[in-house]
């Protein structure tokens, strides 16, 4: 196994947990996502695409299908449609190459498509606090003030708000980055940011660089945490994988799964 002796530790563990062993079956004991249930579809619009589809009505099947939420193909030129209802009309070329694609896939496959559940990104904030009263750590979670007069190991179990405060007052973190992670272990202060990093692009990436931003943050009293998970660990030319394995090397970033033997090594 190649070790990048210069990469931190912590980062080299989470990388290579993630390629050798079960990773994202372990990793769902923190994340497990929530499925937001199947969008619902009007049965009387859901007719109409019935009809256009057996009709080969490419316009009237176009049309009917880009007034539901979710639209079952990706293709950059959908959006434009949704916007102008009259481009459809004047682009045959583009109506009919659509087409085309939702006849090969047929009508079950289009209704699979257009009631499938939102994204599960929005939900993941709250799942690692929940992970962490579950004692995942090997301490119980402690309130604001039982953690202030506590001296052993111990996680805060705070709000957002409470936990920035305490942040600002105790250890001089003057980030307005939330924090999703204060601990307590062998007398040092840990803190950090959590984020599942479900896929690459926009969204994703703000949210790796928020928590590195923390992790990068200067004059803290505290050991800087980023506690990242997801597809930056993928070994590859993907923007994440070469930040944490060179321009970020010397910073804590680590997956949750090995956030246990990083705080009792302190």
């Amino acid at each position: 196994m190649k070790n990048n002796s210069n990469m931190n530790p912590w980062t080299q563990l989470s990388i290579e947990y993630a390629s050798q062993r079960s990773y994202l079956d372990d990793l769902f004991q923190v994340y497990p996502t929530i499925p937001e249930g199947i969008r619902e579809i009007n049965g009387e619009s859901w007719k109409e695409v019935e009809k256009a589809f057996e009709k080969r009505d490419n316009i009237s099947l176009l049309e009917h299908l880009l007034k539901f939420d979710l639209f079952p193909i990706k293709d950059s030129y959908v959006a434009y449609l949704k916007r102008d209802k009259n481009a459809l009309e004047r682009n045959p070329a583009t109506a009919a190459r659509l087409s085309g694609r939702l006849y090969e896939m047929g009508l079950d496959s289009i209704y699979a498509r257009c009631s499938e559940p939102k994204e599960t990104n929005r939900q993941i904030g709250p799942l690692f606090k929940r992970w962490l009263r579950k004692k995942a750590l090997g301490v119980e979670p402690l309130k604001l003030d039982e953690f202030i007069k506590e001296e052993g190991n111990a996680v805060l179990d705070a709000s957002d708000a409470e936990m920035m405060a305490f942040a600002r007052k105790h250890l001089n973190y003057n980030h307005n980055k939330g924090l999703d992670f204060i601990a307590r272990f062998n007398g040092k202060y840990v803190i950090g940011e959590a984020k599942f990093l479900t896929d690459f692009g926009g969204h994703q990436n703000a949210q790796f660089n928020d928590a590195i931003a923390t992790v990068k943050a200067k004059d803290v009293k505290a050991i800087t945490v980023a506690i990242l998970d997801g597809v930056l660990y993928i070994k590859g030319n993907n923007k994440m994988y070469k930040d944490i394995t060179d321009t970020y090397k010397d910073e804590n970033i680590m997956s949750a799964l090995v956030l246990r033997e990083f705080l009792y090594q302190l």
